[in-house]
């Protein structure tokens, strides 16, 4: 990889970042435009994060920060964990922001903000700043993000220095969620859930889940990082699938902004902090995808799993939307479940399942693991049950007794029933899967939910009650 960048880079680089600085300035001439000025801190981001990815890649060498690629021919040494440049990157950026979703508040209401011409009765003058309108509510579910995506990335970070065991990393999205999930219990504190129309009569029209809502806002916050963390192994994967679902998450925010939709309504704001947190996240991880898609030229690290997966985890969660978030999730979800009798030790598990690479053909092939003593009669039969359908495949020796299986990640799954490819065609193919799995998910939530709710929280297409 080259650590420069070329004179054309520069030249490109050095245009969007003037470009995106002279919206940022524009913005001040009305009310801050924080819509606009994020997506023009969003141009900076990607800026900043491709430069800093070529500058510090040697740094992070030499830090012994490296792996091999070994699903190439030449197993050249790249640098790794580059994910922890975008979490910085993307950290730096959205603090910088915080003045903007609040500039009008600032300056139309309170004193000394700016605006001469509002007057304050006596009587209502206090001492210091006058705040009174100000919306700390929206302040602190912002700062609550911010808080706990500092306290991943540091945790993220731990794991690629000290490459902590997985069934101690696990729940360290848990701790890192505290924050958004004290401040939910604070300023929101709904527990209740909309009952399907079919089950009403049996629960009610809502169901108050109480401390359980919170056990499972604390398990989303665990299993989106967790899930993109296993949903890896190939060049580029872990990256474009969290574009891919960050994508799905504007169009699904957009929604709730166009024009078909009633205005005012209650969950804009909410709809917009997710696109402030997402449109950054947009522009540091293209900047990644740059180098890291194949050949990749950098590995992004567990840090950036973990970072991309609690930036879903907030949106969801401090956006009202967790149960759409996890629609969009379905591949991960799969290949989660699929994953889980390696993952709970239930048949043998190495530590990497990554596709084989077949140095003559240059094609990526199951991978396999090797059974050095014979599975059990239960799980012989369920390996070999899974293999009549196609969902594994297992090697016998001359005594019908297995001696290998294929690793559980769907990864493996596709080239069991596609065959060997290229690394980049099977990334493509699975990228396909989760743009159309996620649009099918939001056409779900938006349109066939009404089969069984009364009405989109949208406000339109509802059902006659």
């Amino acid at each position: 990889m080259n650590t420069t960048l070329s004179r054309a880079e520069t030249l490109s680089l050095c245009a969007v970042s003037a470009a995106c600085l002279a919206i940022i300035a524009n913005t001040f001439q009305g009310d801050g435009e924080p819509l606009i000025a994020s997506l023009a801190f969003s141009g900076i981001a990607f800026a900043a994060t491709y430069s800093l990815i070529r500058w510090l890649g040697p740094t992070f060498m030499a830090a012994g920060l490296k792996g091999k690629d070994m699903s190439k021919v030449r197993k050249i040494e790249i640098p790794e964990t580059m994910g922890a440049i975008c979490a910085v990157v993307y950290l730096l950026t959205i603090i910088i922001f915080i003045p903007f979703p609040f500039y009008k508040d600032i300056v139309a209401a309170t004193s000394g903000g700016g605006n001469r011409d509002v007057v304050i009765p006596i009587q209502e003058v206090e001492m210091g700043r006058f705040l009174h309108r100000f919306p700390h509510s929206k302040l602190a579910l912002y700062l609550s993000a911010i808080l706990s995506l500092q306290s991943v990335v540091l945790l993220g970070i731990g794991d690629d220095l000290f490459d902590i065991r997985w069934r101690h990393k696990f729940f360290i999205p848990a701790f890192a969620s505290i924050p958004i999930l004290v401040v939910y219990f604070v300023d929101f504190g709904v527990t209740k859930v909309v009952v399907p129309v079919p089950l009403q009569k049996y629960l009610g029209e809502l169901l108050d889940l109480g401390w359980l809502y919170y056990v499972y806002m604390a398990a989303v916050a665990i299993f989106c990082p967790n899930s993109i963390n296993i949903l890896a192994g190939i060049n580029g994967i872990e990256v474009s699938q969290s574009l891919v679902i960050a994508v799905l998450l504007l169009i699904n925010d957009s929604l709730y902004l166009a024009p078909i939709t009633p205005y005012p309504h209650p969950a804009t704001d909410s709809h917009l902090f997710s696109i402030y947190l997402l449109l950054p996240f947009i522009g540091v991880s293209v900047a990644l995808w740059w180098h890291n898609w194949y050949p990749a030229k950098v590995f992004v690290g567990d840090t950036y799993c973990y970072f991309a997966g609690m930036v879903f985890a907030i949106v969801g969660i401090l956006g009202h939307f967790s149960k759409t978030l996890l629609l969009l999730f379905v591949p991960q979800i799969v290949n989660f479940i699929y994953s889980v009798p390696q993952l709970f030790r239930l048949v043998e598990c190495p530590r990497h399942r990554l596709p084989r690479f077949n140095a003559r053909t240059g094609l990526l092939e199951p991978s396999f693991t090797h059974w050095e003593r014979p599975p059990s009669p239960l799980v012989s039969n369920a390996l070999k049950c899974l293999h009549n359908i196609r969902l594994l495949q297992v090697q016998v020796n001359g005594k019908g007794v297995i001696v290998e299986s294929t690793n559980f990640t769907i990864l493996n799954l596709w080239l069991v029933w596609f065959g060997p490819m290229r690394e980049d065609r099977l990334a493509m193919a699975l990228l396909t899967m989760q743009m159309a799995c996620g649009l099918v998910g939001l056409l779900v939530r938006h349109k066939l939910a009404l089969w069984v709710f009364t009405q989109d929280n949208r406000a339109f297409d509802m059902l006659p009650k």
